[in-house]
C-alpha cells in the first residue's frame, strides 16, 4: 500500500513551547490511521499540521517537512484553500453552519465555483449518501442543520467535508461528544469511507482505535513513540511506554 503522507523531522513550536519533536511518520493511503496518547501529547497538533490549521495560531513556528502526494505543503507556492479542499477535517464538536442542510453541503462546492443547480443537487445527494444520512434528511433539505441531533450533525459535517472530494479526511476526536449509538454509526461509516479516502483520526478512546483503525501511532510528550499495524501495536508493542499506556498504567 502506497504512503500518501510523508512527515520528516517535523518540529513545531507555540512561542517557546516545543509541541512536536523530530516527528518522522508515513501514513498509507485508503487506510484508517489512529493517533493515540494522553492529553497534551501532540496528537491533535500533528493532525492540524496536515491541513495547516496551526497557521491560525499566532506564534506557531514549524520546521521540517510534510509532503502529501509528494508535494511539500509548507512550500511558498501552496494555496492553503486548495490544500484544505484536498485535506478535509471534522472536529470534536459538530459545527454545522446556521444554514439549511442543503446549503451546508453545497457551501464548499459553491466556494470552489460550482453554480449549476443540477450539479449541486447531485453533489448534495452523493455526499449525504456517503455519510449515511440521505435517507434521514432527504425530505427536509431546506430545514436548518441545527435542527438535527448531535450524531446527525456530525454526519452532516462529514458529508460537508466530502462534498469537495478530498483525498484525506482528518477526524479530531469526532465521536467524543456523541452518545454510544451515534458513535457506532460514525465508526461504521468510516469503515466504509476508507475504501475511497485516507482517514487520520485522533481518539482518546483506545478501544475505538483498536476497533476501527488499520494503523496506530502512539504519541508521548510531543514525540512519536511507536507506529505499527493496530493489531501488532496493541498485542505486541515494542516500547515499554506504549505497553504502559495501553495497559492503563498512565494516561
Amino acid at each position: 500500500m502506497e504512503d500518501i503522507i510523508h512527515i520528516k523531522q517535523l518540529n513545531l513550536f507555540y512561542e517557546d513551547f516545543h509541541a512536536l519533536k523530530d516527528v518522522d511518520l508515513n501514513i498509507p493511503e485508503k487506510t484508517i490511521t489512529a493517533f493515540i496518547g494522553p492529553s497534551g501529547c501532540g496528537k491533535s497538533t500533528l493532525l492540524r499540521t496536515l491541513n495547516r490549521m496551526n497557521d491560525m495560531i499566532s506564534g506557531t513556528q514549524i520546521v521540517g517537512s510534510v509532503q502529501i502526494n509528494g508535494k511539500e505543503i509548507y512550500g511558498e507556492d501552496v494555496h492553503v484553500e486548495a490544500l484544505r479542499k484536498q485535506v478535509g477535517m471534522v472536529f470534536q464538536q459538530p459545527n454545522p453552519f446556521p444554514k439549511s442542510i442543503y446549503d451546508n453541503i453545497a457551501y464548499g462546492p459553491r466556494l470552489h465555483g460550482v453554480r449549476n443547480k443540477a450539479e449541486l443537487d447531485t453533489i448534495v445527494e452523493q455526499s449525504l449518501r456517503q455519510a449515511a444520512l440521505w435517507e434521514e434528511v432527504k425530505d427536509y433539505l431546506k430545514r436548518s442543520a441545527l435542527s438535527l441531533s448531535g450524531g446527525q450533525q456530525q454526519r452532516l459535517c462529514i458529508a460537508r467535508a466530502l462534498a469537495v472530494q478530498p483525498d484525506i479526511l482528518l477526524m479530531d476526536e469526532a465521536t467524543s461528544a456523541l452518545d454510544p449509538i451515534s458513535t457506532l454509526k460514525i465508526e461504521e461509516l468510516v469503515q466504509e469511507l476508507k475504501e475511497t479516502y485516507t482517514i487520520v483520526m485522533v481518539t482518546h478512546n483506545m478501544h475505538q482505535a483498536a476497533r476501527v483503525s488499520g494503523r496506530t501511532v502512539f504519541f508521548l510528550n510531543g514525540e512519536v513513540v511507536e507506529s505499527d499495524d493496530t493489531n501488532i501495536l496493541f498485542t505486541n508493542p515494542q516500547d515499554s511506554r506504549t505497553e504502559d499506556y495501553i495497559s492503563g498504567r498512565f494516561g
